[in-house]
């Protein structure tokens, strides 16, 4: 059985009450809370102490805390940054935009968890939608291909940011290991099995890792990129292709002289 689809941005923002609150400073305080205790922390009650507010109070702008993480992530959309497509080659804006996201979602990590959870249906959200539309329908691409092509970007993006947040909130990453004891443990595990792949992680294990993701993601964004560009290619050769096949279906017209 279906349900009604319901946001929190199918109705118009209610106006201040006399306590002085608004929807704005709400959100904002909300997104410094979740940036500094996480999703899982997030409360109504805390969030009210923190605006020196009742939590009740808070319910005058928005129903229950899913309405205050819609609010929460479109501000977070709008940090990304959107080059004009008709301005920059579709290649250096989605390059541009990838970057930003990353380093959007890395900021504010709790993003990624409400991704699928609350709909991103903001004015901000679909600011960002817009653009990548544009972007690859300006390029050339069809509008079915220009749709893939947009999730397989972003998962892209997302995939490679997940483990990244996750081992910043846990505390796993080489970095805060002693080196010397982490290629100790590959040989320990692994060494007797697979002394080839033990010797291969060794040495090209980075002496900088936050660097070698960074060259990471560079890497897999290329390789997204490219394999865009080759079905761009494709999609207007096929194009071409159409036409003269239609072209060589049309009966030719008999020559009035």
């Amino acid at each position: 059985m279906t349900k009604p689809f319901e946001s929190v941005w199918l109705r118009p923002p209610r106006q201040p009450k006399s306590s002085g609150l608004r929807r704005d400073q709400i959100v904002a305080a909300a997104i410094e809370l979740l940036d500094a205790e996480g999703l899982d922390r997030l409360s109504m009650r805390k969030l009210g102490a923190k605006l020196d507010a009742g939590a009740t109070s808070l319910y005058w702008y928005v129903a229950n805390k899913n309405e205050l993480l819609e609010l929460a992530l479109d501000e977070a959309w709008g940090e990304v940054a959107l080059p004009d497509p008709d301005e920059v080659p579709w290649r250096r804006a989605l390059t541009e935009f990838a970057y930003s996201l990353r380093e959007t979602m890395l900021a504010h990590p709790w993003m990624v968890t409400l991704f699928g959870r609350v709909p991103s249906v903001g004015p901000k959200a679909f600011r960002l939608s817009d653009f990548m539309r544009r972007t690859y329908r300006t390029a050339g691409f069809g509008a079915m291909t220009a749709a893939y092509a947009n999730g397989t970007l972003i998962s892209y993006v997302v995939g490679q940011v997940v483990p990244d947040i996750a081992l910043r909130q846990t505390g796993g990453r080489l970095e805060d290991f002693d080196t010397d004891t982490v290629y100790a443990a590959m040989r320990q595990l692994a060494g007797a099995d697979y002394p080839d792949m033990v010797a291969d992680m060794i040495e090209i294990q980075p002496e900088n890792p936050a660097a070698a993701r960074a060259l990471a993601f560079d890497f897999g964004l290329l390789c997204v990129l490219d394999g865009l560009e080759s079905r761009l290619r494709e999609e207007r050769r096929d194009a071409i292709n159409s036409t003269d096949r239609e072209r060589s279906r049309t009966p030719r017209q008999p020559d009035p002289r």
